[in-house]
């Protein structure tokens, strides 16, 4: 999709995650434990495949550790963590690179997240993006020794009462987050423009057959479900699902196909139709009344409605074809009652790894 734009036709401005603001103060660390020269900026490679200079606000030696910071700059999206300090703290050990997070940095206390319990909150990408980043260091000036990393927010735990983090179980403070290593902005009225002139383009091309995906991953598992439609074919409705919908009934649209994940889409079946984060929370109380349809004994039906999140749910079901079938059928169901009908609507619901869970569709007629 193209750079989003702003009522005035500017582009947006993009930010960077967590993740990899916590990258670039680790290699500045490093850099200056291992150089003894104060480091003001740092330059990493983001999962996106592009380069990006972070400016240092302070690089300071400890005993025998190096602190340095940088702060969080979320662009035209500025969300809870937007101006964060976000700091590494870097030191030698005798072997291993260890990671950690100091003050600010949640603790997970539940299962059901990317994160084991007990650990600091740093998500799957940023930790690989911050571990090789200090393989990197260390093989660029020779040195063969091991590394501790502690990441920090000293307002962390402040901000993170902005957040859901509370109620998933992550103690303390914000997570530290990003898969793309960039912040995209999601300016409600710029992006809903950006979803209308994506379904105008793929009418254009004489799409009759839309597929609308809540993000990147998700659209990717899409063009390999459809392979046969255009590029034109796949829109990133982001969190806007009823808008997009609505948008689609609106530009002569027959057919939508919704692809997306559990966490997004549990919302969907529920008739959520704006489905941030900050939105309704997914019911776990739902969801296990749709494992009761679906056959499930009483024990999993109890244990869905004390899980953690809809993807700790899905777990719980894994190999229960009819739940993931039933409840792509109410995604069907709330998405019809939203446009008051006339279009066929379908859905599928994938893990994260890209495997598919369930799948249904239902008539305009029907």
């Amino acid at each position: 999709m193209e750079a989003k734009k702003q009522t005035d036709g500017k582009p947006l401005r993009q930010g960077y995650t967590t993740g990899a603001c916590a990258t670039a103060v680790t290699k500045a660390a490093l850099t200056a434990l291992i150089t003894g020269i104060p480091q003001t900026e740092a330059t990493i490679y983001l999962p996106i495949k592009q380069f990006a200079t972070f400016q240092m606000e302070s690089c300071e030696w400890l005993d025998g550790a190096v602190k340095t910071s940088t702060i969080k700059d979320a662009g035209d999206d500025p969300d809870a963590t937007h101006g964060a300090l976000i700091e590494a703290t870097v030191s030698f050990q005798p072997e291993g690179i260890t990671l950690d997070g100091g003050v600010g940095v949640g603790r997970v206390t539940k299962p059901g997240l990317p994160v084991s319990v007990g650990e600091a909150a740093i998500n799957p990408v940023p930790r690989k993006m911050i571990l090789q980043v200090v393989e990197d260091v260390l093989t660029e000036h020779g040195i063969k020794t091991g590394v501790a990393v502690i990441i920090s927010v000293p307002r962390g735990e402040e901000m993170a009462e902005k957040t859901l983090n509370g109620r998933l179980g992550i103690i303390g403070g914000i997570s530290i987050l990003g898969t793309r290593g960039t912040v995209v902005p999601f300016s409600t009225s710029a992006y809903m423009a950006s979803i209308v002139q994506a379904i105008s383009v793929a009418r254009a091309s004489n799409c009759e057959h839309v597929v609308i995906t809540t993000g990147g991953r998700s659209e990717k598992y899409a063009m390999k479900q459809y392979p046969h439609l255009p590029e034109e074919a796949f829109i990133e409705m982001g969190d806007f699902v009823g808008f997009t919908l609505k948008q689609c009934k609106k530009q002569g649209v027959k057919k939508v196909s919704m692809v997306g994940m559990m966490g997004k889409f549990s919302k969907v079946a529920q008739g959520v139709m704006m489905v941030h984060s900050k939105s309704a929370p997914v019911s776990l109380t739902f969801l296990s009344e749709v494992a009761a349809q679906s056959g499930a004994s009483d024990s999993l039906v109890e244990e869905i409605k004390e899980a953690n999140t809809a993807s700790q749910a899905a777990e719980i079901m894994a190999g229960n074809a009819s739940f993931f079938t039933k409840l792509c059928t109410y995604c069907n169901q709330s998405a019809l009652t939203e446009v008051k009908g006339d279009l066929t609507i379908e859905t599928t619901l994938y893990t994260m790894k890209g495997e598919q869970l369930g799948k249904a569709m239902v008539e305009s007629g029907d």
